[in-house]
């Protein structure tokens, strides 16, 4: 029998005709790449407006009385422009004059979102010659927005098992009564994950303008070296601190039928790019596998002579946090001391007042807070099999100048986290890259 491919393409590579062009030559080079899930159209270049950027647009115009024409009139353009310069024989000015009547009617935010996916599948269809199957047919979603998964599989099964190949726009579906409901921003990659979880595709393929995932951060690490592979417990662990090129939500609906994901190049499809895997080998695995952070965390430090005997001290602080509405980040703690790490972007101001609530609460004998942190995950699967790979990362930080002012490292021995200043935040993550490359 042979593998079935579901292939999805970002916005970047179907921004205009020559990225088309690129992606029908990679669909018709493997026979098995059925089922293609298209984003809208992105930016062509730097000043250069998405789609969905403009049908937002459009929504927020009709909304205040204001004519949508100016801003329709470039959605129009893009679209017929594309169609023309592929040579296509297909009315593409009769959907866009559907659009434009339902928003000028009224239609709601996420049907105006939802057009880009839904037009650029419709093009992307006639050109490759495939099947349409419009995403409100097979994604289905609650009256509250969240998806009926259960559903969505059944529909997604029946749907496809009679359909050889298909282009089914990525992004949006509809609730029971036809409303079209979107995912969140980078929801098309959720879309193929799920159609291939239905299907039990041997691959889901994630086409974008970048191949693969790298190391480190190309914007503070020159040339870093790409991950050949990556498992889903590492990816989880990066993408939480900010390295991600693939919607979060997307690993879950492939993990759980144990699909790999190749995150590929579409203007280098010669490029292996990242597979994301269930596990890989022992052999296969190099010390670390990537390195990512975030700035802007404070961290509030407790200490209380025999703590670790008290009952209930880290619930007291927990409580406080609760009481306030504000969640952590992380919680390290010794036998007198916890620490907890907050998201400055979640304490707004509230420092003080919590700070007086656990000496209230916890009758700690200090409580220090200490400002402008950031956060840097060093991860890797091979870590718990090597000896000396914190002594690397300590004296790679040694030798740089950086105060660490805290360490953390998961029972999975996959992560090593320190907490540094703000201002060491890219010297860190280069020294900890040099020190294992």
């Amino acid at each position: 029998m042979n593998s079935v491919v579901v292939t999805k393409f970002g916005g970047s590579s179907l921004a205009d005709a020559s990225q088309f062009s690129k992606v029908k030559e990679i669909v018709f080079a493997d026979s098995n790449r059925r089922y293609v899930v298209p984003s809208a159209p992105g930016k062509r270049n730097a000043k250069d407006t998405k789609i969905t950027d403009l049908l937002y647009l459009c929504h927020a115009h009709v909304m205040t009385g204001i004519s949508l024409d100016d801003v329709f009139k470039h959605v129009y353009e893009r679209y017929t422009g594309i169609v023309n310069d592929l040579g296509l024989d297909f009315d593409i000015q009769k959907h866009l004059g559907i659009v434009k009547k339902d928003l000028e009617a009224g239609a709601s935010k996420e049907y105006a979102a939802s057009r880009g996916e839904y037009l650029n599948g419709l093009i992307l269809a006639k050109y490759l010659g495939y099947e349409f199957v419009d995403a409100k047919n097979v994604i289905v979603f609650n009256n509250d927005g969240t998806l009926n998964s259960k559903e969505t599989d059944e529909l997604l099964r029946n749907t496809l098992r009679n359909v050889e190949k298909a282009v089914i726009p990525g992004f949006y579906g509809a609730d029971k009564e036809g409303n079209i409901i979107t995912f969140s921003r980078g929801g098309s990659d959720v879309t193929g994950a799920l159609i291939a979880a239905s299907i039990e595709a041997d691959l889901y393929e994630n086409w974008t303008d970048v191949s693969g995932f790298l190391m480190a951060d190309p914007r503070i690490v020159e040339n870093p070296k790409a991950i050949s592979r990556i498992t889903y417990k590492e990816l989880r662990e990066l993408s939480y601190m900010g390295a991600s090129v693939l919607h979060e939500e997307a690993i879950f609906p492939v993990r759980r039928m144990g699909i790999p994901i190749n995150i590929k190049n579409t203007n280098r499809p010669e490029d292996e790019g990242t597979y994301i895997v269930q596990d890989t080998d022992e052999k296969e695995c190099k010390t670390i596998t990537g390195i990512a952070g975030k700035k802007d965390f404070t961290v509030i430090s407790i200490e209380k002579a025999m703590m670790n005997s008290e009952l209930g001290f880290c619930r007291k602080v927990l409580s406080v946090l609760e009481m306030n509405n504000v969640s952590f980040e992380n919680m390290p703690s010794g036998i007198d001391t916890v620490c907890v790490v907050i998201s400055d972007s979640e304490l707004k101001n509230k420092t003080d007042k919590i700070v007086e609530e656990i000496r209230r609460a916890c009758d700690p004998d200090s409580v220090v807070v200490h400002p402008n942190m950031a956060l840097i995950a060093t991860v890797g699967k091979g870590m718990a099999k090597r000896k000396g790979v914190a002594t690397r990362i300590f004296s790679a930080l040694t030798n740089a100048n950086v105060n660490i002012r805290m360490i953390d490292q998961g029972s999975s021995e996959m992560n090593i986290l320190v907490g540094i200043e703000n201002d060491d935040f890219e010297r860190t993550i280069r020294a900890i890259y040099g020190a294992f490359n």
